[in-house]
């Protein structure tokens, strides 16, 4: 099973989304094993996006992260890193495919609603450095044989 992390970011938290994208994921058959809701300090929010760190759009990246509180989460599943990505969408909402939550919810890239992870290496990395291994909890649901081959 893989592990991926997901966050829903301060414009999906402001605009009452998460309920809505876990819904998503649990009805595409993913199992939660973490979640917090959180503030984020500006030493998480510049190691999470230090690859942009020379990018001019970097600190605006980083007031906007700060800004309000995110759902941070860890998501389990077959193929759960690229199962996330298509229910999130293309990270342009505009090119995002009908009926993923950027195109059915979001306008432009920069208030996307929310992050994941784009491979089972970066997400190995993104949980370890939002989650400490006792919070995330192992666990099988009485249907998980009807999900997971």
């Amino acid at each position: 099973m893989e592990r991926t992390f997901v966050m829903v970011k301060p414009d999906g938290v402001q605009r009452g989304l998460i309920g809505q994208i876990i819904a998503r994921l649990e009805q595409r058959g993913l199992r939660l094993v973490g979640a917090k809701f959180m503030a984020v300090s500006n030493e998480l929010a510049e190691t999470h996006y230090g690859i942009h760190k020379e990018r001019p759009f970097y600190g605006s990246l980083i007031e906007y992260i700060t800004s309000s509180p995110v759902m941070a989460m860890v998501w389990e599943g077959s193929n759960a890193v690229a199962a996330v990505r298509q229910t999130m969408g293309a990270t342009n909402p505009t090119e995002a495919a009908p009926g993923s939550v950027r195109h059915d919810f979001g306008l432009e890239i920069g208030r996307n609603l929310t992050h994941a992870s784009d491979s089972v290496e970066n997400g190995k990395g993104e949980i370890g450095l939002w989650f400490n291994e006792d919070e995330l909890v192992d666990w099988q649901r009485a249907n998980d044989g009807w999900i997971f081959e």
